[in-house]
């Protein structure tokens, strides 16, 4: 099932998207997937959360949102393809490297990805998107899957300048309106077991900059949420943001980075297709 969130008489409600048309659920149901998915963690069957209509809008008439508006946590993993850490100049780290983001970093599918006015090096990386749909902390390994709700698409535009700034990457990977998120979130059970083995491509202008497949992350989904909730409970609606494959512009010679007027498109199999062009930010 491919569930959407977007804008319909000025307010943010959930849907399921069935070919081209949009099936808007009751305003009941939820305002956004993350508020549907915490329905959903207490006890009401997913079934019976997507039944019935208020309408059904063509999916082209709907201005989409990101698929959870604002994650109550965004957690991003670097350096979980190895080819990406060999082009990034790094040791491979044992442990997971992780970072956050915020909700004003991000942006919808088919909306503009901002490139800030502080610096020109804006870059792309094509990730899978986990949405939590169980709360938990300490999760056993045998039963993280029992906390995934579904799989979306991302794209963690990466201030590179920032970025290196600090030891640490938080303020590179969280600039307004740098993450495309969406267009959907497909229900795990629509999936491979961890979304392993789908194939995940970015775009720049049509040209295919990043190629690769989710069975080669280091740390898979499992083992991220295993890792995570050991320190921190993890709750229906979080996305965790799951690592970028080789191919990004900030380690190409020459460097190949984000202008106005560009468009980057990533694709997962099984998901779906994340599109936004690249404005300047406007100067106030």
């Amino acid at each position: 099932m491919k569930l959407v969130s977007f804008l319909y008489g000025n307010a943010s409600r959930v849907g399921v998207l069935e070919g081209d048309q949009v099936r808007v659920l009751p305003l009941d149901r939820g305002h956004d997937v993350g508020s549907l998915a915490q329905k959903a963690a207490q006890g009401a069957p997913l079934s019976e959360l997507t039944a019935g209509a208020d309408a059904t809008v063509a999916l082209a008439d709907v201005a989409l949102l990101p698929p959870v508006v604002k994650p109550g946590k965004i957690i991003c993993v670097g350096l979980n393809y190895k080819d990406h850490t060999a082009e990034s100049d790094y040791q491979q780290p044992d442990y997971p490297t992780f970072f956050l983001r915020l909700t004003t970093s991000l942006t919808a599918h088919d909306a503009p990805i901002e490139r800030p006015l502080a610096s020109d090096s804006l870059d792309f990386e094509g990730e899978l998107a986990v949405i939590i749909g169980k709360a938990g902390r300490h999760i056993a390994k045998e039963s993280a899957l029992e906390h995934i709700f579904g799989y979306s698409v991302f794209n963690d535009g990466s201030v590179r300048e920032y970025q290196f700034k600090s030891p640490q990457w938080t303020i590179g990977k969280t600039f307004d309106k740098t993450g495309g998120f969406g267009p959907a979130v497909v229900t795990a059970d629509a999936l491979p077991a961890g979304a392993h083995g789908l194939d995940i491509q970015t775009r720049l202008n049509g040209e295919v900059v990043q190629s690769s497949n989710t069975r080669y992350m280091i740390h898979d989904v499992v083992e991220l949420v295993a890792v995570l909730s050991e320190a921190i409970t993890l709750e229906p609606g979080d996305v965790v943001v799951a690592g970028t494959p080789s191919g990004i512009g900030w380690a190409r010679n020459p460097r190949l980075l984000m202008r106005d007027g560009d468009v980057c498109e990533v694709t997962i199999e099984g998901i779906g297709t994340l599109r936004n062009p690249i404005v300047d930010e406007a100067r106030n």
